[in-house]
């Protein structure tokens, strides 16, 4: 009686909206290679923290208030009065953090596996307007608490696109919503972040899923299944995303959870870098604080624009920093995906690439010195060095054979 309920159900749904068709393509019926390795849950957990995100704003914009003279008092009744608001607090703002390094970590899987060349260029913009859209979206969000940190870090990002020619003062005014920031742009970028930026961002991981299950997926030897199939038009090295890949990713999730768990209830600030404690301070316009400097996932492209004297000229590089990440699927000519059978020269130059990185992010997120400035300078050739590099080595490479199958 319950399973012809059920199946009546279903059916009549499906008469009606493409509920198992959808199920089938998108997850029992689709092929994904037999070969993942752990770099392949970073996806996964990416969606997981979204969802994170959005469950843990929705409650928190039930208590903030996005005015100027309330908005920090509001953030301090959340997190001192409202029953468990300590919690989502902390899950929101970790979360943020915990979002830039599954999203950095997924990245860097696409960089070592080729997962950005044809046929998945797509895949790899989406993935890009999504990252940007996340910047957005962290950086709005960042000012909602209206602490010291939240205020004068805006201040100064904002500041920036005053260095534009001709439109860069107007472009701030635009921005700020006022002629400094004031309650006006609290309330703009309060209604960004909640409202218009997550449903771009909502979009945009859609298109990307899509795009993904349209042409299939990567894996870490390159290979396309899709080339062998059988009979029935199954991929010979495929197995179906469910049940074996959907249990798989559990263990990443508990994985996940496990850790993230841990800095929420023992270090939500770890340290500064996720909460600084500039930021348990009311925003004062007065009194600027010593040391002014974006939450650690800006760091990187923020020393490179203080590595660079002139304003412009560093608002151009670290803009730059950011674009040339769109063009990857065009500047690398290789033929090989995988950094399995790529030359030694590629794996140096994602070393380069890393360690560049990281550096500056570490630069970015200290008081400059003449001794930072010459490193910070060091690390972004080196960033930039990277991609002058594959587009210089990928055209003759010396690789290895790919095989045909998945070993």
């Amino acid at each position: 009686m319950t399973d012809k309920s059920s199946n009546g159900l279903i059916g009549w749904i499906d008469a009606r909206f493409p509920l198992t068709k959808m199920f089938e393509e998108h997850l029992s019926k689709y092929y994904a290679p037999k070969n993942f390795n752990f770099w392949y849950f970073f996806g996964s957990l990416a969606l997981l923290v979204l969802v994170l995100q959005i469950v843990t704003g929705i409650f928190l914009t039930m208590h903030y208030n996005p005015d100027g003279e309330m908005a920090f008092a509001s953030v301090e009744y959340i997190a001192r009065d409202v029953d468990w608001g300590w919690l989502i607090r902390y899950l929101h703002s970790t979360g943020s953090s915990a979002f830039f390094i599954v999203v950095y970590l997924h990245m860097f899987r696409g960089l070592m596996y080729g997962s950005y060349q044809k046929p998945r260029e797509l895949i790899w913009l989406f993935g890009m307007f999504i990252f940007l859209a996340l910047m957005a979206e962290a950086f709005m969000g960042y000012l909602l608490p209206w602490g010291q940190m939240s205020y004068w870090g805006a201040q100064v990002i904002i500041s920036l696109f005053g260095a534009i020619p001709v439109v860069g003062d107007e472009l701030t005014l635009w921005i700020r919503g006022d002629f400094v920031i004031s309650g006006a742009t609290l309330n703009r970028f309060f209604a960004l972040h909640v409202v218009a930026v997550p449903l771009v961002l909502l979009m945009l991981v859609v298109m990307h899923i899509i795009a993904l299950h349209e042409v299939g997926s990567n894996n870490p030897d390159g290979v396309e299944i899709k080339k062998n199939k059988d009979a029935n038009g199954i991929p010979l090295d495929g197995i179906p995303f469910h049940p074996y890949y959907s249990v798989k990713d559990l263990v990443g999730v508990v994985v996940f959870l496990i850790l993230f768990s841990a800095v929420v209830f023992f270090a939500p600030e770890m340290g500064g870098y996720f909460l600084e404690y500039a930021n348990f301070i009311p925003a004062n316009p007065f009194k600027t604080p010593e040391h002014i400097a974006p939450v650690w996932y800006f760091t990187p492209f923020y020393a490179i624009l203080r590595a660079v004297p002139d304003k412009l000229v560093g608002v151009i590089a670290m803009f730059a920093a950011i674009a040339v990440l769109f063009v990857l699927p065009w500047i690398d000519r290789g033929k090989v995906h995988s950094i399995r059978y790529r030359a030694s020269s590629f794996k140096w130059l994602l070393v380069m690439l890393v360690v560049s990185f990281i550096g500056l992010g570490y630069l970015g997120a200290v008081p400059t010195t003449d001794a930072r400035i010459f490193f910070a300078r060091l690390f972004s050739i080196g960033y930039f060095a990277f991609f002058v590099g594959i587009w210089w080595i990928s055209k003759n490479e010396n690789t290895k054979p790919v095989p045909e199958r998945i070993q």
